[in-house]
């Protein structure tokens, strides 16, 4: 990092006590895009075609006012040569796993935290290559380049807070090193809406007491900040001094709370019956997740959003736990029916469970009947390892049908690599691997 005219005092003269990184990988959707097709190399390009929205922009997007959120219709007006692209979130997902494997080859100590994002502790593995936790950290970036041809910013400090800001200081294919004794000098050109866990409420907080910058934070007493935000406010004063207090999570992720499932149609609809078999397939896959971390739900939410983006919800609570469709379809009838407006077009519905148990410490209550319950368990079993062997939703709920009722439209165009498919694969049955669009 270079140096500055900053003249307040180092909190600390140690240069790397604890080395952690966070590697960011650059407009990822679209770069994995790039990376398969060359011929998009240099382009606007932009993912989201099948939902009318864009999901991320390129560097190139970007560099003309393109940014994620907004909708096809007014990124076209900005960029009529705009290269629109459906989301092909299976090949997002292998390129991920490539580089969270080549992180593992640095340091085993890895938290994917994100399909983008992940954090790495090198400490003490200067030793183990022979160069410097800076060299460590340009050399993972490079290996990433090279083998995946994707590029990624890299943040390298004492803790994940500073080294996430790190991050995302000099983006893209940035690589901002912070040690301990250069924390002063590269606080205060941090906004207090740049740091990670400070949210837009507490930003407009802290500027009424004059706090604009990331060191203002840091310069105030731990008493006032506990005060003001409380524990989650100390831990992110701690981190930003230094202090490590938010531990790597290597442990797959798993829904503590809630488990959630949206889907937006490719085009919007007011027909009742396929707008209630995609909230069936949004239970649908709620429950494969269920089952997959050996959970249990007892509270069910949906939601229905209209064409305009206005959203109404409601929910309920069973009067015992569930991982199958079978068991809670009833309840969804119902508050789809109190939900649902005739005559209004929808364009997405959603799926919340809550109040969340484990499946292993599940006890049968007084009246319910046992046989009934290990039936579902066995037939969730099985419905998952057709599912795991022959694609998800292959066997799926008769009101999935309907579904495949609903008129083409030209968002439904397939990603890619499901139109260019390898001899012997079907739209069930094949090779999790992605595919280089090469003109020769």
């Amino acid at each position: 990092m270079p140096s500055s005219a900053n003249t307040h005092s180092p909190i600390t003269l140690r240069s790397f006590p604890r080395a952690i990184l966070h590697i960011d990988g650059d407009a990822f959707f679209t770069s994995v895009e790039q990376a398969l097709h060359p011929a998009l190399r240099g382009k606007p390009v932009v993912t989201g075609k099948e939902r009318g929205i864009i999901a991320c922009a390129s560097y190139e997007a970007k560099a003309l006012g393109i940014k994620r959120g907004i909708s096809l219709w007014d990124a076209r007006k900005i960029c009529p040569d705009l290269v629109v692209v459906p989301s092909d979130y299976e090949t997002y997902s292998l390129m991920s796993k490539r580089m969270f494997a080549i992180m593992r080859r640095f340091t085993p100590e890895v938290e994917e935290y994100s399909i983008d994002e992940g954090f790495a502790d090198i400490t003490g593995m200067r030793s183990y290559f022979r160069k410097s936790y800076p060299q460590i950290a340009c050399d993972l970036q490079q290996t990433i380049q090279r083998e995946l041809d994707l590029t990624v910013s890299i943040g390298l400090s004492l803790t994940k807070s500073l080294a996430k800001i790190a991050s995302d200081y000099r983006k893209p294919q940035g690589l901002t090193a912070v040690p301990g004794h250069r924390i002063h000098e590269f606080l205060p050109r941090i906004p207090t809406a740049d740091i990670w866990g400070l949210g837009r409420n507490r930003v407009a907080l802290l500027a009424k007491f004059g706090i604009h910058t990331a060191w203002d934070y840091i310069s105030r007493p731990e008493p006032w900040i506990r005060k003001q935000l409380h524990k989650p406010g100390v831990e992110i004063w701690q981190e930003l001094r230094g202090t490590p207090v938010m531990p790597l999570n290597q442990d797959p992720q798993r829904p503590e709370t809630t488990i959630s499932k949206t889907k937006t149609f490719s085009a919007p609809s007011d027909d009742p019956d396929f707008v209630y078999a995609k909230l069936l397939r949004n239970l649908e896959s709620a429950c494969i997740k269920l089952r997959r971390h050996h959970l249990r739900a007892q509270e069910v939410y949906i939601s229905l959003r209209t064409k305009d983006y206005h959203e109404r919800s409601t929910g309920g609570r069973l009067n015992r736990t569930f991982q199958d469709v079978h068991d809670v379809t009833p309840v969804i009838r119902v508050l789809f029916q109190q939900l649902y407006q005739p005559g209004t077009t929808y364009r997405t519905t959603g799926i919340i469970l809550t109040r969340l148990s484990d499946d292993h410490q599940y006890q049968y209550s007084l009246f319910e009947n046992p046989l009934h319950v290990e039936r579902m368990r066995a037939l969730g079993k099985t419905t998952d390892l057709i599912q795991t062997r022959y694609g998800k939703h292959t066997i799926h709920l008769g009101t999935g049908c309907y579904i495949n009722t609903a008129p083409a439209h030209e968002r439904d165009t397939p990603v890619w690599r499901k139109q260019h498919r390898l001899p012997g694969e079907t739209t069930r049955k094949h090779i999790r691997l992605p595919l280089l669009n090469l003109t020769v």
